[in-house]
C-alpha cells in the first residue's frame, strides 16, 4: 500500500497534471460539518429519495419529474411522509408525476421516520451525520443498511456525498485500486474486507489530510481508463 502522494501522482497523469486533478475534485468537495449538521431534516429525506429512484433509472428521468416528488411527497416533511396512509400510497401509485415504484415509495415512509428518529435523538438528523466519526464510516453504512429501506451498497454513500459527508464509493475502479495496493482481493463484501478498506482509508486521511471523498476518487482516477 503505496502513500497517497504516489497515488495522487499516478491520477495526475491520466487527468492532465495536478492542477486539473485538483479541479476535478473539487466537483465533489465535502461540506464543513457544521453545514452538514444545518440541513433541514425535510432535505435530509429528499436527497435520500433522490437516490433511491436514481438507482436502476437514468438520472435525467427523476430530476425531470422532481417536481412531483415535491409535490407529491409533501415538500418531504418527514412527519407528513411517515404518516403516509394508504389511500395516499395508492394515490402516488396512479401519479404520472413521479416514477411510480411501490416498492421505493413505501420506502420514502420508512426513511422519514428513521429521519424523524434521528432528529428526535440528534437535534436534527443533519446533525447526526454530519458528528459521526469518518474514521467509522463502515459503522454508518451499516446504520442505514440495517434502518433504511433501499439505502444499502452505493446508493448509502451517494447519498452521504449529496449531503456533503465524507464518503467512499466501491465503484470497478476504485475497488481496481484497492486491489492494486493490497487492500483488499476483490469488492469488499465482508465485514473484514470493508475494516480493511476503512483502516486503509484512515491512513491515507491522517497522512494527507485529504477526506474520504477525496481519497476514494482519487483512487478510481488512478486507474487506467477503459476503452
Amino acid at each position: 500500500m503505496r502513500p497517497l502522494a504516489e497515488i495522487f501522482t499516478l491520477a495526475a497523469e491520466r487527468k492532465g497534471g495536478a492542477a486539473a486533478l485538483e479541479r476535478l475534485l473539487a466537483t465533489t468537495a465535502s461540506r464543513p460539518p457544521a453545514e452538514v449538521a444545518a440541513i433541514p431534516d425535510d432535505r435530509v429525506l429528499a436527497e435520500m429519495t433522490r437516490w433511491i429512484f436514481y438507482a436502476g433509472l437514468s438520472h435525467r428521468i427523476v430530476d425531470d419529474k422532481w417536481p412531483g416528488f415535491e409535490a407529491g411527497f409533501h415538500g418531504f416533511d418527514p412527519h407528513a411522509c411517515a404518516a403516509l396512509s394508504e389511500e395516499a400510497f395508492d394515490r402516488l401509485l396512479q401519479d404520472r408525476g413521479i416514477v411510480r415504484n411501490g416498492a421505493k415509495i413505501r420506502a420514502v415512509r420508512i426513511n422519514a421516520q428513521l429521519v424523524l428518529d434521528l432528529s428526535a435523538q440528534h437535534g436534527g438528523a443533519g446533525r447526526f451525520f454530519a458528528e459521526w466519526p469518518d474514521r467509522d464510516l463502515v459503522g454508518l453504512l451499516e446504520i442505514l443498511k440495517k434502518r433504511a429501506s433501499y439505502l444499502g451498497g452505493d446508493a448509502a454513500g451517494r447519498f452521504l456525498r449529496a449531503i456533503g459527508k465524507p464518503a467512499f464509493i466501491a465503484t470497478p475502479d476504485m475497488v481496481a485500486a484497492l486491489v492494486r495496493e493490497g487492500v483488499v482481493d476483490g469488492p469488499p463484501g465482508g465485514k473484514r474486507a470493508l475494516a480493511a478498506v476503512q483502516a486503509a482509508f484512515n491512513r491515507w486521511s491522517e497522512e494527507s489530510g485529504r477526506d474520504l471523498t477525496a481519497i476514494s476518487r482519487l483512487l478510481a482516477m488512478s486507474i487506467e481508463s477503459r476503452a
